[in-house]
């Protein structure tokens, strides 16, 4: 269980919100430029005062230091709090038999996680035959990613057939001395690391890493063609892109969080007030209208309205948006998107985007995950509205993407 803050670090961040806008102002912050925040999971070793760690996508360098040695049985599987698609198995096992295996760090919810998966099932689809086993090991960075369920229905769709086991006390996270997610990690047949990836991309160079391992392994891979598509082309204005954003004040209370961009909500944790947007948005952080309480994890809409008079808005450049959201009670809501002022329009849509009678565009929120909700022609800068009636909206997280296909 994460702890809270104390009042004191609120007061002092609150001081924190009022320099930075004024300031060094965020409009100039290039999230292309602002450092990877890596930090732990608190524990009961390592308190409560490093937040969780951060999914933001890691650039490998051009040359890579060497890998480390890890000592008999780092490399494993430990603490597992349930399993998916297999029954339990243990990579020195895999290992004995002359398997290799690509262990995968990740959550269902991570939208960097998600761009890997297109990769993964190709390489599951070409290698599992051949001795390739991907163990996908789901480590949460949201309380509700720890349940079984919730992370069964992402393997339905997602359509993940390797196995995956639940890390949710972090255990094997921790022993791999893992920061990231993603974070790829080929493991040869004497259970030493061979290849490690953080963050997207690469995926020629990993498949070529498979490719070697199973040859140094006894396996023959000369017949099965190798992938030739890299990753989406790159944007030449990505840098601008916007960074993720998170609703819970435990993202918040770091100098590099602030990504609430009004002053009251700093002022006390799991507190509920009334919040006004004056129109006026920094760049890389979100504003709230009508009455909301700050969670650890969420943002959470406090009351029932009737006609979407409280919102969420922000200021985002790129070209696709997505959001974390879950339905807290037993039934679902539907949150309505505005962009610039004005409904989305069809070419605008994300996947999970529907349009009422009078064409208002939404999406209905039925199950805790991430929901594609915007994905423009082009690369730009816009202005994004978000509404429910509804008291159970809940916004853990946005994310933004520069290629075509939404996440």
């Amino acid at each position: 269980m994460k702890l809270h803050k104390s009042l004191l670090t609120w007061s002092l961040l609150a001081a924190l919100v009022a320099i930075a806008t004024v300031a060094c102002g965020f409009n100039d912050l290039d999230p292309a430029d602002a450092p990877t925040q890596v930090v732990l999971r608190p524990t009961a070793e390592n308190s409560a005062d490093q937040p969780s760690p951060t999914h933001t996508p890691v650039v490998s360098p051009t040359n890579s230091p060497p890998l480390p040695t890890y000592p008999e049985g780092t490399l494993e599987v430990h603490g597992a709090d349930g399993w998916l698609n297999s029954d339990p198995i243990t990579i020195a096992d895999q290992s004995a038999n002359g398997k290799v295996v690509l262990v995968d760090f990740w959550t269902y919810t991570c939208v960097n996680c998600l761009r890997t998966l297109p990769f993964l099932r190709e390489w599951h689809a070409k290698y599992s035959d051949n001795g390739l086993v991907i163990l996908g090991v789901h480590t949460p960075e949201f309380e509700f990613e720890e349940d079984y369920g919730n992370v069964q229905e992402a393997l339905i769709r997602e359509n993940i057939q390797w196995p995956v086991v639940l890390d949710n006390e972090y255990e094997t996270w921790n022993s791999f001395g893992n920061r990231y997610w993603p974070a790829k990690y080929l493991i040869g047949i004497d259970g030493q690391l061979t290849y490690r990836h953080f963050g997207e991309g690469a995926y020629v160079e990993a498949e070529h890493a498979i490719r070697d391992a199973l040859t140094e392994a006894g396996w023959d891979v000369s017949d099965i063609p190798i992938g030739k598509i890299d990753s989406a082309t790159r944007d030449p204005e990505a840098n601008r892109i916007t960074r993720e954003l998170y609703g819970g004040y435990e993202r918040n209370y770091t100098q590099s969080g602030l990504y609430a961009g009004q002053e009251q909500y700093y002022i006390e944790p799991d507190s509920t007030r009334e919040y006004l947007d004056d129109g006026n948005y920094t760049p890389q952080q979100w504003y709230l209208h009508g009455l909301w309480t700050n969670g650890p994890e969420s943002i959470m809409h406090a009351r029932s309205t009737d006609n979407l008079e409280d919102h969420i808005a922000f200021q985002f450049v790129g070209r696709s948006a997505n959001v974390v959201v879950i339905p807290e009670g037993t039934e679902s809501y539907d949150v309505y998107v505005e962009i610039d002022d004005r409904p989305l329009k069809p070419e605008e849509a994300g996947m999970d985007i529907m349009f009422d009678d009078d064409g208002r565009s939404y999406f209905s929120v039925n199950e805790p995950r991430l929901y594609a909700f915007l994905e423009t022609p082009e690369f730009g800068e816009h202005i994004v509205k978000l509404a429910s009636d509804s008291d159970d909206f809940a916004i853990f997280a946005f994310t933004f993407g520069i290629n075509e296909g939404g996440i």
